[in-house]
């Protein structure tokens, strides 16, 4: 499962937690109704501190960078490299997106551990493995497709290599480029002969004649014309490329590659080699993404590249090359559509991304607010004690009234029996009222309004209150 993945569910399970203890909180009020008002408290403290921790820890997580692994890979190592630089450069900028760099051998290496799913990017060439599920965020680099021609082999033009041997430096990784070009000019009918090397074979194969050109694809940078002039060092006589003069019909057919005009001594000046503008083929080297990452995370981890870009091409001069790649809906591997956006400045606002959320969140919070504040008050209602209950508070009254001495103790009886009932209906919500305790403050209303009347009567007869409480 990737971090994005993780996060979303992360999230979410948060989310459900705040939105489920708030929902608790409110059954626990209408459930603990009648228990003390510190029970009241604590339950309903205790479910709102569960219900704002979940929303702490979901924002908190959704403020952390995302994390993308990428699988990077070259015979020569600077892939890898060049990778661990744009990561650290994000980590210092704090960009929102990380990026956790996957060591791999070579390019195909990288390229089948992404069509694996155990990354979520990859640096790749497009001529190599399986990229159905890549969308391309921007162009790393661009190699280039060189033939030398070494000395003494009189190889001036591809019809020159039927029947030569040409050493393949970086053996399967260019055995796609070798296909295109034995296709275009009939190599294998004319026997020619590709032999796979590594790097530190070459010196030992110019040298002992074992081979009459080298194929090679590289960017063109300092760094590796510099080792290029290093490996021919040893030659002894002039070098020549190759052009490869039908790049343009074979760019049209075979659409990883791009028909390329390699300007006149970029490999020597003196000697010019080339000694004039040389046509070759051209591969671009992609940064690509899964399909299914999400369009704000592919988009924000182009706009921190691009930001970093500068930085970066000073320490490490090939990633001045960084690139948008082809937009069109035909390209040969599609753009992502979250890198699309940020190269059509067409980036979601923050009312965009979220317009409909703030809409019916305020409608919901609006709710919520109601709901809280109901649940606040009745928690905080004062416990009545004992005394103060109006059953109690009645049954009070009944000894004062047996005692009363004249007319005026029993009115005072009577406002109070008033006033009794008065505040047990304002503390009382509607529909809230205790059936059985309402039935009870009934009778006992009635057993009082009849001893008052039988006072009344009793004192104006003049009778005694021993009488009237035999007669009770």
């Amino acid at each position: 499962m990737s971090d994005t993945q993780s996060r979303d569910q992360a999230q979410t399970l948060a989310a459900g937690a705040a939105a489920g203890a708030g929902l608790l909180a409110f059954l626990a009020a209408i459930a603990t109704r009648r228990a003390p008002r510190w029970l009241r408290v604590t339950v309903i403290l205790g479910l709102v501190a569960i219900a704002s921790g979940a929303g702490i820890y979901a924002y908190r997580y959704s403020r952390q960078p995302t994390t993308l692994t990428v699988a990077a890979g070259s015979l020569d190592g600077d892939a890898p490299k060049l990778m661990e630089a744009i990561a650290a450069r994000l980590a210092v900028t704090k960009a929102p997106v990380r990026l956790k760099v996957v060591d791999e051998l070579t390019a195909a290496d990288a390229t089948a551990s992404f069509a694996a799913g155990k990354t979520d990017l990859a640096v790749v060439r497009p001529d190599v493995g399986d990229l159905s599920s890549a969308r391309t965020l921007m162009i790393v680099a661009r190699a280039v497709v060189l033939i030398i021609a070494l000395p003494g082999s009189n190889v001036t033009s591809m019809d020159n290599l039927k029947g030569k041997t040409i050493g393949v430096i970086g053996g399967a990784m260019n055995h796609s480029v070798v296909q295109v070009l034995t296709r275009e000019y009939d190599l294998e009918r004319a026997r020619t002969r590709f032999r796979d090397m590594l790097p530190a074979e070459v010196p030992q194969a110019v040298q002992a004649k074992q081979v009459q050109a080298l194929l090679l694809v590289v960017p063109i940078s300092e760094n590796y014309i510099s080792r290029i002039r290093d490996t021919l060092r040893a030659t002894k006589g002039k070098v020549a490329l190759v052009p490869i003069e039908s790049a343009g019909a074979i760019a049209n057919i075979q659409r990883a590659y791009e028909s390329y005009e390699l300007p006149k001594g970029t490999i020597r000046g003196s000697p010019a080699v080339p000694d004039e503008d040389l046509t070759t083929l051209r591969l671009p080297l992609y940064l690509v993404a899964n399909k299914k990452i999400s369009d704000d995370v592919a988009g924000a981890l182009v706009k921190a590249v691009f930001d970093a870009r500068r930085e970066l091409s000073k320490e490490h001069p090939l990633l001045a090359q960084i690139a948008e790649p082809d937009k069109d809906k035909d390209a040969f591997i599609p753009i992502h559509p979250g890198a699309s956006q940020y190269f059509e400045d067409e980036q979601k606002s923050f009312f965009d991304k979220y317009g409909d959320q703030l809409f019916y969140g305020s409608m919901l919070l609006g709710m919520l607010t109601s709901m809280l504040a109901g649940v606040w008050r009745y928690m905080l209602k004062s416990d009545p004690g004992p005394q103060e209950r109006p059953l109690s508070r009645l049954f009070g009254l009944m000894d004062r009234v047996r005692e009363a001495r004249d007319e005026t103790e029993l009115a005072q009886a009577e406002q109070e029996i008033d006033e009794i009932l008065k505040l047990q209906l304002q503390q009382c919500a509607p529909g809230e009222i205790d059936a059985g305790e309402a039935a009870a403050v009934s009778l006992a209303t009635h057993r009082l309004e009849h001893l008052v009347s039988q006072r009344r009567a009793a004192l104006r007869s003049g009778v005694g209150s021993a009488s009237i409480v035999r007669a009770v």
